[in-house]
């Protein structure tokens, strides 16, 4: 069975003598060279022999466009990007934004960063599936994280005006790269969590954009990533995903709650913390725990985000060694 096949198995809930499993990281050094983050991106793939392989996009990509700039220094030391300059300086500003195109620019590099890699993986019959951000994502980065103050300061409507152009530019993307060859989009909403804003705010101003973009999405292994904690369950276990992936062991739900609520394959269990921080007992726990939740069905193991740099080699691999011994525990593999 090759990893297409594991996967296309484990969403139809088929019981398979392996759990897939993925992990997934930035490429900081490269990942605005298409040529160099396809290389890095193939060499992760090979060395960890992940089952899906995560297209691992500079992270404001979908904001480069408009104008922002960003510093990334922080990055390779496990630290964030942070944006320096924006073209939201005002309400006002919001009503100068427009549709961007796709042929151009960071989405035109973000395209051939994908090409490179299909190319690579031809022959390699595993699922790859293309990072996507929700609009309201792209808003909020677009204004220097600032959204929900300029929602209270009364530039709704204009806000929405600007969400659906994003969102058109966004489906414009989604649908290029299917059509490319990704299997699919990872689709990541940032606001969509308790912690960061409320239900009242999401229901108007995420989900019907995330939906517009996911029901643009033809792939058969689309995932949504559900970022940071406590996130709004009730709200994304609808969503029109076939994978959903959240901060399990960091944030509510369980893993069994996630899967039976949701009723889609679950793609979690390792929290990403216990990898950069060394702590394999928590990580050896979490991983049996998670396998043994839901019997290995409906499961993809992964973490709940991005490793952070720097990055530990004999951590990464400790992953899938740790999950073959509780595969043979829990299942009987040999």
């Amino acid at each position: 069975m090759n990893k297409i096949e594991l996967i296309k198995a484990t969403l139809a809930g088929e019981k398979c003598k392996v759990v897939p499993y993925a992990m997934w990281s930035h490429m900081p050094a490269v990942d605005r060279d298409p040529k160099k983050n396809a290389e890095a991106t193939y060499n992760f793939y090979k060395e960890y022999d992940v089952d899906i392989v995560k297209t691992m996009n500079n992270g404001m990509y979908s904001i480069e466009d408009y104008g922002c700039k960003i510093d990334y220094s922080a990055i390779p030391t496990g630290g964030v990007a942070k944006i320096v300059a924006t073209p939201i300086h005002s309400g006002e500003d919001w009503k100068k934004i427009t549709e961007i195109p796709i042929n151009e620019g960071a989405l035109l590099r973000e395209q051939e960063y994908l090409r490179l890699l299909l190319e690579k993986l031809r022959n390699e019959n595993v699922p790859v599936v293309f990072t996507i951000f929700s609009p309201v994502t792209t808003a909020n980065k677009l204004c220097g994280n600032k959204l929900l103050e300029y929602v209270k300061e009364g530039y709704g409507k204009d806000i929405h005006a600007t969400l659906e152009k994003i969102t058109a530019t966004t489906v414009k993307l989604v649908e290029k790269v299917i059509a490319m060859g990704a299997d699919g989009v990872f689709f990541a909403t940032q606001m969509s969590s308790f912690a960061v804003s409320t239900e009242e705010f999401y229901a108007e101003y995420g989900a019907p954009y995330d939906k517009k973009v996911l029901n643009a999405s033809k792939g058969w292994c689309n995932i949504l990533h559900a970022h940071g904690d406590d996130i709004m369950f009730d709200i994304l276990k609808d969503y029109p995903v076939q994978i959903f992936n959240w901060h399990a062991w960091q944030s509510l739900p369980t893993i069994e709650e996630g899967q039976k609520f949701s009723g889609k394959t679950i793609m979690c269990g390792i929290e990403r913390y216990d990898i950069t921080e060394h702590h394999k007992n928590k990580l050896r726990n979490e991983i049996y725990n998670t396998l043994k939740a839901n019997n290995g069905k409906h499961l993809i193991l992964a973490p709940g985000c991005v490793i952070r740099y720097p990055l530990d080699k004999e951590m990464l691999s400790y992953v899938k060694r740790v999950k073959e011994e509780s595969e043979k525990v829990l299942f009987g593999n040999n």
